[in-house]
Protein backbone atom coordinates (compact mmCIF):
# COMPACT_ATOMS: atom_id res chain seq x y z
CA UNK A 1 0.00 0.00 0.00
CA UNK A 2 3.27 2.17 1.16
CA UNK A 3 4.12 2.13 -2.54
CA UNK A 4 0.62 3.20 -4.27
CA UNK A 5 1.20 6.30 -2.26
CA UNK A 6 4.95 6.69 -3.12
CA UNK A 7 3.65 6.64 -6.59
CA UNK A 8 1.14 8.62 -6.31
CA UNK A 9 2.91 11.29 -4.92
CA UNK A 10 6.07 11.33 -7.50
CA UNK A 11 3.00 11.26 -10.07
CA UNK A 12 1.87 14.39 -8.50
CA UNK A 13 5.61 15.96 -8.36
CA UNK A 14 6.17 15.08 -12.19
CA UNK A 15 3.05 16.55 -13.41
CA UNK A 16 3.64 19.93 -10.94
CA UNK A 17 7.01 20.04 -12.67
CA UNK A 18 5.55 19.73 -15.82
CA UNK A 19 2.82 22.03 -15.70
CA UNK A 20 5.84 24.47 -14.48
CA UNK A 21 7.20 24.24 -18.21
CA UNK A 22 3.62 25.24 -19.71
CA UNK A 23 3.42 28.09 -17.26
CA UNK A 24 6.79 29.28 -18.54
CA UNK A 25 5.45 29.63 -21.92
CA UNK A 26 3.43 33.01 -22.97
CA UNK A 27 0.30 33.15 -22.37
CA UNK A 28 -0.66 31.88 -26.52
CA UNK A 29 1.15 28.52 -25.94
CA UNK A 30 -0.19 27.85 -22.30
CA UNK A 31 -3.80 28.48 -23.74
CA UNK A 32 -3.06 26.60 -26.32
CA UNK A 33 -1.74 23.38 -24.52
CA UNK A 34 -4.25 23.73 -21.95
CA UNK A 35 -6.88 23.20 -24.73
CA UNK A 36 -5.05 20.39 -26.55
CA UNK A 37 -4.38 18.86 -23.18
CA UNK A 38 -8.28 19.05 -21.91
CA UNK A 39 -8.94 17.60 -25.74
CA UNK A 40 -6.33 14.40 -25.01
CA UNK A 41 -7.82 13.75 -21.40
CA UNK A 42 -10.96 12.33 -23.05
CA UNK A 43 -8.89 9.50 -25.35
CA UNK A 44 -6.83 8.48 -22.75
CA UNK A 45 -7.09 4.67 -21.21
CA UNK A 46 -5.81 3.34 -17.79
CA UNK A 47 -3.93 5.61 -15.47
CA UNK A 48 -3.14 8.26 -18.63
CA UNK A 49 0.41 7.97 -18.31
CA UNK A 50 0.31 7.48 -22.15
CA UNK A 51 -0.87 10.47 -22.48
CA UNK A 52 1.64 12.40 -20.19
CA UNK A 53 4.04 11.50 -22.29
CA UNK A 54 2.92 13.16 -25.26
CA UNK A 55 1.99 16.35 -23.01
CA UNK A 56 5.98 16.15 -22.74
CA UNK A 57 6.58 15.85 -26.45
CA UNK A 58 3.94 18.82 -27.14
CA UNK A 59 5.77 20.91 -24.37
CA UNK A 60 9.25 20.02 -26.16
CA UNK A 61 7.67 21.58 -29.42
CA UNK A 62 5.97 24.45 -27.86
CA UNK A 63 9.55 25.28 -25.78
CA UNK A 64 11.21 25.12 -29.24
CA UNK A 65 8.81 26.93 -31.02
CA UNK A 66 8.92 30.09 -28.60
CA UNK A 67 12.83 29.69 -28.76
CA UNK A 68 12.37 30.17 -32.38
CA UNK A 69 9.70 33.15 -31.90
CA UNK A 70 6.95 31.37 -34.08
CA UNK A 71 3.38 31.61 -33.08
CA UNK A 72 1.69 29.03 -31.98
CA UNK A 73 -0.52 28.72 -34.72
CA UNK A 74 2.48 28.42 -36.74
CA UNK A 75 3.43 25.09 -34.70
CA UNK A 76 -0.45 23.47 -34.86
CA UNK A 77 -1.91 25.20 -38.14
CA UNK A 78 -5.32 26.37 -37.68
CA UNK A 79 -6.71 22.94 -37.30
CA UNK A 80 -5.43 22.33 -33.86
CA UNK A 81 -8.25 19.62 -33.40
CA UNK A 82 -6.95 17.70 -36.28
CA UNK A 83 -3.18 18.67 -35.16
CA UNK A 84 -4.27 17.08 -31.52
CA UNK A 85 -5.79 13.93 -33.27
CA UNK A 86 -2.17 13.51 -34.89
CA UNK A 87 -1.15 13.58 -30.87
CA UNK A 88 -3.24 10.42 -29.82
CA UNK A 89 -3.55 8.39 -33.23
CA UNK A 90 0.19 6.55 -31.17
CA UNK A 91 -1.54 7.10 -27.51
CA UNK A 92 -3.25 3.47 -25.82
CA UNK A 93 -6.67 5.27 -26.07
CA UNK A 94 -9.88 3.63 -24.80
CA UNK A 95 -11.33 3.52 -28.19
CA UNK A 96 -8.22 1.14 -28.84
CA UNK A 97 -8.53 -0.70 -26.13
CA UNK A 98 -12.32 -1.80 -26.64
CA UNK A 99 -11.55 -2.88 -30.51
CA UNK A 100 -8.82 -5.34 -28.58
CA UNK A 101 -10.61 -6.81 -26.58
CA UNK A 102 -13.97 -6.92 -28.93
CA UNK A 103 -11.45 -8.91 -31.07
CA UNK A 104 -9.97 -10.61 -28.53
CA UNK A 105 -13.41 -11.88 -27.08
CA UNK A 106 -14.44 -13.11 -30.80
CA UNK A 107 -11.25 -14.65 -31.63
CA UNK A 108 -11.18 -16.78 -28.48
CA UNK A 109 -14.86 -18.33 -28.86
CA UNK A 110 -14.67 -19.19 -32.65
CA UNK A 111 -11.27 -19.85 -32.97
CA UNK A 112 -11.41 -22.97 -30.67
Amino acid sequence: MMEIFKKMIGDKKEYKMMMARVHALPEDYQFVFKKIQNYMWNFSAGNGMDMLHMQYELIDLFEAGTADGRKVLDITGDDVASFADELVTNAKTYTAKYREELNKSIMERLKK
